[in-house]
């Protein structure tokens, strides 16, 4: 099976390198699959937004910031690292003035730097509340990795903070931004195939590692805050519906010197939909797979792999499903039609509310596997 790599300082695939995105740039691979929603119009304060990473681990050292020299909308401004050494390597890498350093005991002061006009919350997720909080406070936009937060209660505080402030506040979905899932997602809304009957969805990877956020509850982990939302998504997008109740959960471990008391590294799931959609779910930290399979009335549509960074291919009896870029074209894009949205004052494609209902989800699987029997949403 394809393998599929966490959003958050997780796993490192092969390392996107400089010289990668400067040849894809040169290429036009970038522009040649830019969103429509991509123009140089419509523009309000500035041509680019500048923007902040909060948390300089794999995600934010090996896609974003390389990313943020491919987008044509907002560029790497700042970073926000309680690491001396990461902060002197980065500024002297991407030519970030001191201004735009800070330390997280510094970071409430980023409220008077004009040249930050969002702060992207790249952290575990036992600390996404605080920063996306403090960064609204701060009078910035935020964007914010998914997980979007450990709990309803935390995702509905940062949704609402924002609102007090004024300001958006995106979850960092590449994959509503992406050609494939757009593809199979008009297909499902479009009725193409006909009503969807099934969903079949599965995302993990081996995680080797034995002393990460991701074996740490109190910090998020546990496979299905972290691999878990794209099944999740999955179904709910393959389903083209929100799920009415979890039929029947069960979360386990092979290794439970890793996953200790009763943390996840292998979750399954049946979910139930409107109208009798039936949706199966697994995620795992056990093995490698990469799937989603939608029974339409008229057929299946099928992506193996359907969220990984690059290679996504897909197939259903409408044609092929396949659009060729690498990575990180994926959060390029995410990024750039994020700060047009900002730019022309337009909602964000993937909105706070949209991370809440997936920790809604979340939230329900964990209560039905504890219960062993189901559980209303």
């Amino acid at each position: 099976m394809s393998r599929s790599f966490s959003e958050e300082e997780g796993n490192n695939p092969t390392p996107v390198s400089r010289r990668t995105v400067v040849k894809l740039a040169a290429l036009g691979t970038a522009s040649l699959l830019l969103s429509p929603r991509i123009s140089l119009a419509s523009r309000n304060k500035k041509d680019k937004l500048g923007v902040a990473l909060v948390g300089l681990g794999y995600y934010s050292t090996d896609l974003l910031a390389p990313a943020l020299q491919m987008t044509k909308n907002c560029y790497l401004a700042g970073i926000v690292t309680g690491s001396p050494d990461k902060a002197e390597k980065w500024k002297r890498q991407y030519n970030i003035p001191d201004r735009n350093i800070y330390n997280y005991s510094s970071f409430d002061s980023i409220a008077n730097n004009p040249d930050i006009d969002v702060v992207y919350v790249v952290l575990p997720p036992s600390m996404h509340k605080e920063y996306t909080i403090r960064a609204a406070n701060a009078g910035k936009e935020v964007w914010c990795e998914k997980p979007m937060a450990m709990n309803v209660k935390e995702c509905q505080e940062m949704i609402d903070a924002c609102k007090k402030n004024k300001k958006s506040l995106a979850i960092g979905y590449r994959l509503h931004h992406e050609p494939h899932t757009q593809q199979w997602q008009k297909i499902v809304n479009q009725q193409l195939l006909g009503k969807v009957k099934t969903v079949n969805c599965a995302a993990g990877y081996r995680e080797n590692r034995t002393d990460h956020w991701k074996q740490k509850k109190e910090m998020g982990g546990g496979v299905l805050y972290d691999m878990g939302v794209y099944a999740i998504q999955g179904a709910r997008l393959g389903a083209g519906k929100e799920p009415i109740a979890i039929l029947s959960a069960n979360t386990s471990t092979t290794r439970p010197e890793i996953y200790k008391n009763g943390l996840d590294e292998t979750t399954i799931a049946k979910l139930e939909f409107p109208g009798g959609v039936i949706a199966d779910i697994k995620t795992t930290f056990g093995e490698n797979t990469n799937f989603l399979t939608i029974g339409c009335e008229k057929g299946e549509v099928k992506m193996e792999p359907y969220s990984e960074y690059a290679g996504l291919k897909g197939s259903s009896p409408l044609g092929p499903i396949q659009f060729p870029y690498q990575a990180p074209w994926q959060q390029a894009r995410q990024m750039d039609d994020d700060a047009l949205s900002i730019m022309q004052k337009k909602p964000m494609m993937v909105p706070g509310e949209e991370g809440l209902k997936d920790i809604r989800v979340v939230e329900a699987i964990y209560r039905c596997a504890a219960a062993g029997n189901k559980v209303a949403l």
